[in-house]
């Protein structure tokens, strides 16, 4: 990785405290990134909740039909999750990236925390010193396609 466009000879006299402020602006950008995944997290699990109660009451009432438009609202709600786990996917690969950045830029700095805890952690490969909060949240979507997986099924089987 080719961080540095110029030596801190060309740069001048102000190459480190510019790294540090570029620094600490690049962690505060893959905070705000994770902040916007778990908003993101937020608005499906509510979504989903909606509509799991709304699949349960319309199929308690008998108005869904074990037809193609019964099973209609079921598909999208499944390719819905699909969506859901493409964007913690693609946050994840974000956050992949900056923070190897971040560990970059942390090797031209004095210390390195996030590198450290990064090591202490058993870089995400030990569950029990950190199971990254990604293996849980891509299970969530599942769970919901299953859910709706179910609820068609009985609607199959009432209907």
């Amino acid at each position: 990785m080719s961080l540095i466009k110029q030596s801190k000879e060309e740069y001048g006299a102000d190459f480190q405290s510019h790294l540090f402020e570029q620094y600490k602006l690049y962690v505060e950008m893959a905070d705000r990134i994770s902040a916007r995944r778990m908003l993101a997290n937020t608005f499906f699990v509510g979504v989903h909740t909606a509509l799991v109660t709304a699949f349960t009451v319309l199929l308690k009432a008998n108005f869904l039909q074990p037809t193609l438009s019964g099973f209609a609202p079921f598909i999208a709600v499944i390719l819905l999750c699909f969506v859901w786990w493409r964007v913690i996917r693609s946050y994840r690969q974000l956050n992949s990236g900056k923070f190897l950045v971040v560990h970059a830029l942390e090797q031209m700095l004095p210390v390195a925390p996030y590198d450290e805890e990064w090591v202490i952690l058993g870089s995400g490969e030990d569950p029990k010193k950190y199971l990254p909060l990604t293996h849980v949240e891509n299970l969530v979507p599942l769970c919901f396609g299953v859910l709706y997986v179910f609820l068609a099924s009985m609607m199959y089987c009432n209907g």
